[in-house]
């Protein structure tokens, strides 16, 4: 089954630095029919401009995983780590017992990102940062980039049984892709189908979509396409 969530329908919040839209009930967006998808609680695409950012603010017993799409953003942290992650990469933090971070676009272009929240399974943890660079070529099939299972050894770990995929296909690649849980697509960019039973579902920059009650999804790139998808409890 899958439930389509387009761009306009996601809430909308544009603070002239920031402009973001919530997949999910955020800040002064509520909506009671979007508060998370099981343990997804957040996804925020947010578009931040040059020499602006996030100042520094507190967080405890998350997952936060940031996808950048284009531009870079720099991070630092409580904990002493600093770094600046880049499009073709993903950082993530595990808030855990208590972290204060800063997150800034220190660039003279746009920083456009994904930000994502996961409740974990474990609370109170040792919070940790860290961040990856990963294929930003053309491929067949989505690269893994974020894990909370001991054996994806080239992975992030994150505190939580879910599987984060995300990366570029080409015009006409199709495939199928296994889901564990439950998964939430995201467009990042182009144009594709998601097979829903045999009826297409098409999927446009900046939309979203539930997929439940299914043990994989068939993906058929109608133009060259980034997708971004996150399988959870």
């Amino acid at each position: 089954m899958i439930n389509h969530i387009s761009f306009s329908q996601l809430g909308k919040a544009n603070h002239g630095w920031l402009n973001a839209n919530h997949h999910f009930s955020f800040a002064r967006y509520y909506n009671p029919q979007r508060m998370g998808f099981g343990a997804l609680r957040v996804i925020n695409d947010d578009a931040i401009a040059a020499q602006t950012g996030f100042d520094a603010h507190p967080h405890d017993n998350m997952e936060i995983i940031t996808y950048v799409r284009s531009g870079a953003v720099s991070h630092r942290d409580s904990m002493g780590n600093q770094g600046v992650t880049k499009a073709g990469q993903v950082q993530v933090m595990s808030a855990g017992t208590g972290i204060v971070h800063e997150e800034h676009n220190l660039s003279d272009e746009e920083l456009t990102l994904y930000q994502i929240w996961i409740e974990p399974k474990s609370r109170n943890v040792k919070p940790q940062w860290g961040t990856k660079n990963f294929p930003t070529t053309q491929s067949s099939k989505l690269p893994l980039l974020v894990s909370g299972f001991e054996e994806d050894k080239d992975a992030l770990f994150i505190h939580q049984d879910a599987r984060i995929y995300g990366g570029k296909v080409a015009a006409g690649t199709e495939f199928e892709h296994k889901i564990d849980n439950q998964a939430y697509v995201l467009a990042s960019s182009g144009e594709f189908a998601l097979n829903d039973n045999g009826k297409e579902v098409t999927m446009n920059k900046g939309d979203g979509a539930e997929v439940t009650l299914q043990k994989s999804v068939t993906i058929r790139a109608l133009s060259d396409s980034e997708i971004v998808i996150i399988d959870t409890p």
